[in-house]
């Protein structure tokens, strides 16, 4: 689970037409888990790009290192440059990177968003009180979360310092606290088998969210990493849609707005 030797761990850009997709992966993961995904949205002719988030990808410890804000700055930084790069720039996360694609698409960067697997709510119930935790159990280790995914692609911590989970936490707040800023398409990928959110946290996203084009995408089976389970092709196939969908509506919008100029 932490071969960060992989080359399926490492950052990854696929050249292609001119929209861009911008892939962030989640709390403890690595772009491993986003390449299944990066390289069915690169076979339907997209530009895409999959970005490693400061402290991951090496060693667990180096999350003590970094703080949300570390997380935040990539984000932006990243969807800043694709925005420049590309006519239509959408992003998409997974879990904490759904969360930071939906703080990008509430200051107005991406033409479209799709978070999934993206926590509103969590079912950790401790969650709240990690800073105290931390001062008696100064690191987590996860527990059968592997379940259910492609082995080869599952690179990621298996354990991560208890106080880094406060910065989880602020990333949650100012992701909820943006939603209604929200006005480009929105998509929300949430599994009903997912044991790490709860199954309400979609239905809050797209009730707060401000966008008029706004859909929710359910698995059926999948775990929390779900885009390297056996419902990743379904993850694909409605992202392509949507997206394609939106770009069309953007392209025939502005053309209208060339005729009567």
């Amino acid at each position: 689970m932490a071969d960060y030797l992989s080359p399926l761990a490492a950052p990854f850009e696929f050249a292609g037409d001119g929209h861009g997709v911008l892939l962030i992966h989640g709390y403890t993961g690595s772009p491993a888990h986003m390449r299944p995904l990066g390289e069915r949205l690169r076979d339907a002719g997209f530009s895409v790009k999959g970005i490693l988030l400061p402290g991951h990808g090496t060693d667990a410890e180096d999350m003590r290192k970094v703080s949300w804000q570390d997380w935040v700055l990539a984000a932006r930084e990243a969807a800043g440059e694709m925005r420049k790069k590309y006519a239509f720039f959408s992003v998409a996360g997974l879990s904490m990177g759904g969360l930071l694609s939906l703080l990008i698409a509430s200051e107005g960067t991406a033409d479209a968003c799709v978070s999934i697997a993206s926590p509103m709510r969590t079912r950790q119930r401790f969650r709240g009180l990690a800073p105290l935790l931390a001062k008696v159990y100064p690191t987590v280790r996860k527990r059968g979360e592997s379940r259910g995914v492609d082995a080869e692609y599952d690179v990621g911590y298996d354990c991560f310092p208890t106080s880094s989970v406060h910065d989880l936490n602020v990333i949650m707040r100012l992701a909820r606290q943006g939603l209604p800023l929200i006005r480009c398409p929105l998509l929300a990928v949430q599994s009903r088998r997912d044991e790490t959110v709860t199954e309400d946290s979609p239905e809050i996203i797209l009730r707060e969210a401000g966008s008029e084009k706004k859909a929710a995408l359910w698995l059926q089976d999948a775990p929390h990493v779900c885009t390297i389970s056996p419902e990743m092709g379904k993850i694909a196939d409605g992202m392509i849609r949507f997206l394609r969908e939106c770009e069309a509506a953007a392209a025939a919008e502005k053309g209208e707005s060339a005729k009567n100029s």
